[in-house]
């Protein structure tokens, strides 16, 4: 009988229960890995919450064209002279600085693109999106799962649940959702997500140290589910539970003996290796986080970001969805707002970036070599500010696509100069063309499976060919 510390068991029904973490990795075989081996491919979902104005970022329009005057015929006001009550915003589109050995940028930005700009070498913007809803949750799960919700409720499995259901990642906790929604509609629960609401919650679910039973109903959980197994139950357990029970309890003592917790814990630590300790510093420096404050080293969009980065870097984890920023349902207030938001979101990401840029990967070249990164918000805002100074929900949207299996420095797709509208787009192209169709999330979901040599059939669509690298 393996005894666990503490609430091992209510873990387990958050996230671990019934699940084969490992993919198939052997128990012994990880355990006696000297060093985790970060996964050949990774993936980032990356989620912008409250629908994102795509003038202000991925679909900019020139203010000198656009103008107050032409309302009436354009329906769009780009409205970045709003911006310039905080002198850190631009109030004209950016053009990225070139980036030595990349060419000149293809791509232009709306002023709260922040640091991100800098990564357009390894991106693709898809524009003219048609998100079929204006309806928040009907967009988010639409995007989490490639398939329009039936009324609200999610179809299918998350993607990220997908690619670890095809993969089978020999890596501990192969699948983190981060404050953010996650399904599993056909896999085992080696492919469900370990579901985390902040950093803290990560940090309990993987430290082996003991702490406080916080009440008498998780003392007789624990005290019910600790029970041994006799060999009466195990000979009758026609189903298997009972071995995949005895399975989970040995795969949890397994991640909880790894202390994989204290590469999560970015605040400086005097008892930590030197080796750690120096890396948590460089780590904090790239993101910007204080040495001494764990909310702002743990639950900032900056550390959220660096979990992701420390995630796949330590090869903890394949896939990593997060919630990146929120506060972008701005029907109220100014464009100062929806800006500020959203740079914090770009800017969080493009020190990811920057990171997996520059890491090597122990399979050759660096970790964005290796990753492909999908970042994405529910739905646009519309092109005219309404009476309260914001926007409300607009059909349109956009999103972006970056590193591996994919085109680089690429604009695909085209919203309208008038509305903003959707796209008629050539899907081997990106062109617009009249004989081709509009892009939906579907679409996207397929190119992202497709990219790393998935099947994609249960997205019902083809991927975007033109998306694709090579």
């Amino acid at each position: 009988m393996i005894s666990l510390p503490r609430r091992t068991f209510l873990k387990a029904a958050a996230g671990f229960a019934g699940a084969s973490l490992f993919g198939g990795l052997s128990f012994r075989a990880f355990a006696q890995a000297s060093n985790l081996a970060p996964a050949d491919r990774c993936f980032v979902f990356a989620y912008f919450g409250g629908g994102w104005d795509v003038l202000l970022s991925l679909d900019p329009r020139d203010p000198a064209a656009f103008t107050a005057e032409r309302i009436s015929e354009t329906r769009i006001l780009p409205g970045y002279s709003l911006l310039s009550q905080d002198p850190t915003f631009p109030t004209a589109m950016v053009t990225p600085t070139e980036r030595a050995g990349a060419g000149p940028s293809n791509i232009l930005f709306g002023p709260a693109i922040g640091r991100m700009a800098d990564h357009y070498d390894l991106m693709t913007v898809v524009r003219g999106l048609n998100m079929s809803t204006v309806a928040h949750e009907v967009g988010f799960r639409y995007f989490l799962t490639g398939k329009e919700p039936n009324g609200s409720a999610a179809r299918g499995s998350s993607t990220a649940t997908e690619i670890v259901g095809q993969l089978k990642p020999n890596v501990p906790v192969p699948n983190i959702a981060y404050n953010i929604e996650t399904y599993n509609d056909r896999y085992p629960g080696y492919a469900n997500a370990l579901r985390v609401s902040s950093a803290n919650d990560l940090l309990v679910t993987l430290s082996p140290s003991p702490t406080a039973i916080d009440s008498e109903i998780e003392k007789q959980l624990i005290d019910l589910r600790g029970r041994p197994v006799t060999c009466e139950a195990d000979l009758y357990d026609s189903r298997g539970l009972v071995k995949q029970y005895n399975d989970a309890r040995a795969q949890m003592k397994t991640v909880l003996d790894a202390q994989l917790d204290r590469n999560f814990r970015f605040e400086d630590n005097a008892t930590d290796p030197p080796e750690l300790r120096a890396e948590k510093a460089a780590l904090r420096t790239r993101f910007g986080l204080r040495p001494e404050g764990t909310q702002d080293a743990r639950n900032s969009a900056a550390a959220r970001a660096a979990m992701v980065a420390v995630a796949l870097r330590k090869g903890v984890s394949q896939c990593v969805s997060i919630n990146i920023t929120g506060g972008l349902d701005t029907h109220f207030g100014s464009q100062v707002t929806q800006a500020t938001n959203q740079r914090l979101g770009w800017n969080a990401l493009a020190d990811l970036v920057t990171d997996l840029r520059s890491t090597p990967h122990p399979a050759g070249g660096h970790f964005m070599d290796h990753t492909t990164v999908l970042i994405f918000s529910e739905f646009s805002r519309t092109p005219l500010i309404n009476a309260a100074g914001g926007r409300d929900h607009h059909i349109t949207n956009s999103c972006m696509l970056l590193g591996a299996g994919l085109k680089h420095n690429f604009v695909f797709g085209r919203s309208g100069d008038v509305g903003l509208s959707a796209g008629v787009i050539d899907h081997d192209t990106g062109l617009p063309s009249p004989d081709g169709f509009q892009v939906l999330p579907d679409h996207i979901i397929a190119t992202v499976l497709a990219s790393a040599g998935l099947d994609y059939s249960i997205t019902r669509v083809a991927p975007l060919k033109g998306l694709l690298a090579g």
